[in-house]
């Protein structure tokens, strides 16, 4: 029998057996049960009683087995907390702009512009930025504080070996540390902090609490992060990244510029996995990235002024018209999803734009439901400037 009044839960033992019952009231969960001969109670208090009691009466009206339920309760609970932001953490300002400087405790968080694919995080510390992409296209990046003079943060390639949105330092006073993400196993993290502006950390990497827990929803455990110091080599030019990420071989004839009609095509650099195009009139080229690494390019040639900033992801189906940029196909059928000012359709933006059809046969064949295409009119790919040593032995 299950009672809800007056945000109160109560579930007898008659519904969860030897395991004992579940009781929500005040903002107190208590879970009790009993199992060869232990013991174990749990309370953890949180806000939103009302809702919480609301679903759990829902769960509690069907018949389950009892681990079942408790399942149910360990996944709502877990969704339910958030470390709270310590008063002297730095909460977060959002700006938005994708570029340029950024203030101590500024960050730009854009997740639309790619939904799909691998996240890779580069940390640049003589800019004391981070930068974050999801499928080789930026979807955010923020201010942060590094490690101190004689703590300073080691420059490499890092996976996210653990994550906790709760943590204390056990080795300073029992410092908070919310959402923290572990790169080492000697100290090594990034989690919220304070940022005065400089470095100033033990050796972590310390976020705008309010980012810090947006990348944490991003990233998943074994995820990539770079970080780089301008003056050893690391891959992704980690010290001085840019709108798209750089792939891990990047050589000078990534860069070389290409003439009318000319493209580069790749599609073994990666084989499977979701498309990101980005169609930038400032570099009047268009770059196709596949899980994260980038397969192809074209020269473009852009009638007219402005293209604008826009969105677009790929739907089921065809519109049933010839494609006005891939001889022999159907036009696929494009949502706009994001972007600035006033909306535009993807046919009459496809009808400014010319490159080789070969290339966009090749690109029409690749694509599927669910790619992204982002048009800008900002540089996506600039000349390096920081990690020049990449280009040292060419």
């Amino acid at each position: 029998m299950t009672a809800v009044e007056a945000g109160k839960v109560t579930l007898d033992s008659g519904e969860l057996g030897a395991r004992g019952a579940i009781h929500l009231d005040q903002g107190i969960v208590v879970t009790s049960h009993a199992s060869h001969g232990k013991t174990v109670e749990q309370v953890i208090s949180f806000a939103g009683t009302r809702f919480f009691a609301r679903v759990a009466a829902n769960c509690f009206d069907q018949p389950m087995k009892s681990q079942s339920v408790i399942a149910i309760f360990a996944a709502l609970v877990a969704t339910s907390f958030a470390m709270e932001q310590p008063s002297f953490h730095t909460k977060g300002a959002p700006t938005g702009k994708p570029t340029g400087p950024l203030r101590s405790g500024e960050y730009w968080w854009k997740p639309r512009l790619s939904p799909r694919g691998p996240v890779v995080v580069l940390v640049s510390l003589p800019q004391q930025t981070m930068h974050v992409y999801r499928n080789g296209i930026l979807i955010g990046r923020s201010s942060i504080s590094s490690g101190r003079k004689g703590n300073s943060t080691p420059p490499g390639v890092f996976n996210i070996l653990e994550k906790k949105q709760t943590h204390y330092s056990k080795t300073y006073d029992n410092a908070p540390m919310p959402n923290m993400q572990r790169l080492t196993w000697t100290g090594i993290a990034m989690h919220s902090g304070q940022l005065p502006g400089y470095p100033a950390s033990h050796g972590c990497i310390r976020l705008p609490y309010d980012f810090s827990a947006l990348l944490f929803d991003a990233t998943s455990k074994g995820g990539t992060v770079v970080i780089g110091d301008g003056k050893t080599p690391q891959p992704h030019l980690a010290s001085n990244p840019g709108l798209m990420l750089a792939p891990k071989d990047l050589t000078p004839a990534m860069l070389r510029p290409l003439a009318a009609n000319e493209y580069d095509w790749h599609p073994e650099r990666s084989s499977s996995g979701p498309i990101t195009i980005v169609i930038s009139s400032a570099d009047n080229a268009l770059y196709v990235y596949r899980n994260g690494n980038p397969i192809g390019r074209a020269a473009l040639e852009v009638k007219g002024r402005r293209l604008g900033e826009h969105v677009f992801t790929l739907l089921e189906g065809t519109t049933g018209k010839p494609s006005q940029l891939a001889p022999g196909r159907k036009a696929g059928r494009w949502m706009r999803v994001d972007g600035e000012g006033r909306s535009v359709d993807a046919e009459k933006l496809a009808s400014r734009l010319r490159f080789s059809p070969e290339f966009a046969r090749k690109v029409a064949d690749e694509i599927a439901p669910g790619t992204t295409v982002i048009v800008t009119d900002t540089p996506a790919v600039r000349k390096p400037v920081v990690d020049s040593t990449y280009f040292a032995n060419n």
